[in-house]
């Protein structure tokens, strides 16, 4: 059972990257998928999560218009679409899987590094 995130890299503020978020050993129909990320010297803070139903939440207005969340389930897999990016937006960001029903997130990817350069 397992998250694999994906996708992150450098870029130039006011760029785009699009994050993945592939599930195996699991399906992911019955799972919200969150993503959040983790600056240095920073906490944790949730950035966008979307329901195993399609509905979506915005954990952070920082981020508001910029960032889309969104899923495959044909494909097992969540996406973070990050558009017109800042250099605060610089972390370490992950995703992860709550299932239908309980209140946590169970299951969590490794992380990928996102990199905003000014």
């Amino acid at each position: 059972v397992q998250l694999q995130a994906s996708g992150g890299g450098l870029v130039q503020a006011g760029g785009s990257l699009r994050l993945s978020c592939a599930a195996s050993g699991f399906t992911l129909d019955y799972y919200a998928i969150g993503w959040f990320r983790q600056a240095p010297g920073k906490e944790r803070e949730g950035v966008r999560c979307i329901s195993s139903s399609g509905i979506r939440i915005e954990y952070a207005d920082s981020m508001k218009g910029r960032f889309t969340i969104s899923r495959d389930n044909a494909k097992n897999t969540a996406y973070l679409q990050m558009n017109s990016l800042k250099p605060e937006d610089t972390a370490v960001y992950y995703c992860a899987a709550q299932r239908l029903g309980e209140g946590v997130y169970g299951y969590w990817g490794q992380g990928t590094q996102v990199t905003v350069s000014s």
